[in-house]
């Protein structure tokens, strides 16, 4: 009688824990999201706009790597999201809520656009890199220092400051942008040296987003083996998942919290420098162009994997240069674009649910009981 009223009051379905996959088994499933994605985006097209969703995928395609001039474009942005998404990538992996780096990016644009216009008449180019460098990484990591040692010495909530960080970076931006703009009260500062290039960074090879892709290509890297194969990532990884635990075993977790943020923001700030120094040669309140949030969507993504980032991110740059392509060809609504790169990506998270999760019916362990 008991095990008939346990049967009845047994749910319909219950989600379990996954033992972990194979690698191979995992992207199966990520592909088959894909693909699930892609038949729900040409159902929504059809019915939306009436276009032939072959014919939009195609205009996708060409719009994100239909010319040379186009994969340049592709590549240059895929390195700064990646460059981003890398700053982001230890805080969170010590699941430190890191929502500043757009201003952490914006505070290392600001430090590359001071030295350019305060020194680019005065320091030669051998003198004046170095420095801008420097200025960029100290900015970025002071940005990120602040809300650690808030965090370190008395708990402060990471998510929250972080993220008021931001908008006091975004009207410090604006307030240099109006005492140096170009007209005067136009708020826009306008190219720096635009006659002189000081404090560009070179182009390579006739290729001007050249150095910014090598840069952030070491710098994934190097943040691999960091994180991987040091004693910091090993220390990451242990407060990460408990920082009781960190402390059993002999780990300073405040000193991991300010070490990372300090590395976090630094990181963020020479994206800052590439957008400023190596890509704009310019700073606005959207230099940063939102990637400090999306950056946390590639991070979380890949796991916390450098190498795996490459591809988080290049999904997400292919998504947004074809949907901006889709626009321009159909003369579609901007948002509808928008609505397509979201479904897609809907799918991807999605995808990582199953990943981790299996749902089991009713009835069906019945089967491997004695």
């Amino acid at each position: 009688m008991k095990q008939a009223e346990r049967h009845i009051r047994e749910p319909l379905f219950h989600i379990a824990k996954r033992d972990a996959l194979v690698w191979w088994a995992a992207w199966l499933i990520r592909i088959a999201a894909v693909a699930a994605a892609l038949v729900v985006c040409a159902v929504v097209t059809v019915m939306m706009t009436g276009e032939n969703p072959i014919k939009v995928y195609a205009t996708m395609i060409d719009g994100a790597i239909g010319t040379e001039r186009r994969i340049w474009n592709l590549l240059q942005s895929l390195a700064m999201l990646l460059c981003v998404s890398l700053g982001v990538t230890p805080a969170f992996k010590m699941r430190f809520w890191n929502i500043g780096a757009e201003g952490q990016v914006l505070v290392g644009g600001m430090a590359t656009a001071v030295c350019m216009i305060l020194f680019g008449d005065k320091l030669p180019t051998a003198l004046l890199l170095p420095v801008i460098i420097v200025a960029s990484i100290v900015a970025g990591a002071v940005w990120g220092l602040i809300p650690a040692l808030f965090k370190a010495k008395w708990n402060t909530n990471e998510t929250l400051f972080t993220l008021m960080m931001n908008y006091i970076a975004i009207q410090l931006v604006s307030y240099f942008s109006l005492q140096w703009s170009v007209p005067k009260g136009s708020g826009q500062i306008g190219i720096i040296n635009g006659d002189t290039h000081a404090g560009w960074l070179p182009s390579i090879g006739g290729h001007d987003y050249l150095i910014n892709i090598l840069i952030v290509a070491v710098l994934t890297v190097v943040m691999y083996i960091y994180l991987k194969y040091s004693k910091h990532g090993y220390e990451i990884s242990v407060v990460g998942e408990s920082e009781n635990t960190a402390r059993y075993i002999g780990i300073n977790v405040k000193k991991v919290i300010i070490r990372t943020m300090l590395i976090s923001g630094a990181i963020c700030g020479i994206a800052g420098l590439l957008l400023v120094s190596g890509t704009d040669h310019t700073i606005t309140r959207d230099t940063a162009a939102g990637r400090g949030f999306t950056a946390i969507m590639v991070s979380w993504l890949a796991k916390f994997n450098p190498l795996f980032m490459v591809l988080t991110t290049l999904l997400i740059v292919f998504l947004q240069k074809g949907a901006i392509e889709i626009s321009t060809i159909f003369g579609l609504n901007a948002s509808f674009s928008e609505i397509i790169t979201g479904i897609i990506i809907f799918f991807i998270i999605g995808s990582e649910f199953f990943i981790n999760y299996t749902v089991k019916f009713r009835g069906s362990d019945k089967g491997g009981k004695a």
